[in-house]
């Protein structure tokens, strides 16, 4: 692809992530609205395969599908895999008992992702059915989807805990480079396999923040060693900013909870880090989240 075309779409992309907040329902994605397109056939300067995609999905899928199936609802798990699709984006969204998450080879072929990257983003998208508490909120229906911090909390407190609780995590993060900070953080809060659990999610989040970092064509990197200052008034339903974002994924995977005790989906307590259980490590940052229960 050209510069200029890139330049055009990267474009359309800040245009629609500084005028459009996410619908009710769950649908614009684990970005905002974007006219980005990584085609099948484009020049690979990074991403994931197809055979990686896959097995990612394989993975998460087997388990959660038995765990999204004992909801009262009974609904069914739907991952939808366009991998030869462009589009740089994941949906989630409910229509009866059927709960799906769309993944797109255009998200996965983008440099910036790794394949545990990609098993965040999965694992975000699934979080919007099951995520817990805070939701979306509504003046007009009743809304089912945990809202976009929330989800990226999940994403790294309960879903790639359980993904890869089976794994031999020491050994996956001895090929990383690990910052300073994250490996520090995390050492100080778990030991061993655990330890190595928290670095590998921190290092998942350091993924997508590189994406959106990339495609929003920010000159600041996100780092953990910096987090964000802002502080919300209220909870910010709406996509945080990047680096709130990897704030966000990072203290999920400091959170001492484990990945079996469930969240709630109308208590913002139960299931996680919160200052009111007496925790001062994992907790949701303010940059996004405003307690409602003190």
């Amino acid at each position: 692809m050209t510069h200029w075309k890139q330049g055009l779409l990267v474009a359309g992309l800040i245009i629609a992530h500084n005028s459009i907040a996410c619908t009710i329902d769950g649908e614009e994605g684990f970005l905002p609205q974007n006219n980005f397109n990584i085609s099948v056939d484009a020049k690979r300067l990074g991403g994931i395969t197809e055979e990686q995609f896959n097995s990612v999905i394989d993975k998460i899928e087997g388990m959660y599908a038995p765990i999204v199936s004992s909801e009262p609802s009974a609904p069914v798990l739907k991952v939808i895999r366009n991998w030869t699709d462009g589009t740089v984006n994941a949906y989630a969204q409910q229509t009866g008992k059927d709960w799906k998450v769309s993944m797109f080879g255009g998200l996965a072929r983008h440099e910036a992702i790794t394949p545990d990257g990609f098993a965040l983003v999965v694992c975000h998208e699934l979080g919007h059915h099951i995520g817990g508490a805070p939701r979306k909120s509504s003046a007009w229906a009743s809304p089912w989807a945990s809202n976009e911090g929330q989800s990226d909390y999940f994403a790294n407190l309960k879903c790639l805990r359980r993904v890869w609780n089976d794994e031999d995590n020491t050994t996956v993060v001895a090929t990383l480079e690990v910052p300073a900070a994250l490996s520090e953080k995390c050492a100080s809060a778990f030991t061993g396999q655990e330890a190595s659990l928290c670095i590998r999610g921190g290092m998942a989040g350091m993924s997508v923040a590189k994406l959106f970092q990339s495609l929003y064509s920010e000159t600041n990197s996100p780092k953990f060693e910096t987090p964000s200052a802002k502080v919300v008034v209220k909870t910010d339903d709406n996509h945080p900013a990047t680096q709130c974002r990897l704030d966000t994924y990072f203290q999920g995977s400091l959170c001492e909870k484990s990945f079996n005790e469930n969240v709630d989906a109308k208590s913002e307590v139960t299931g996680t880090c919160h200052a009111t259980t007496g925790q001062t490590l994992g907790l949701r940052p303010l940059c996004w989240f405003k307690p409602s229960v003190l």
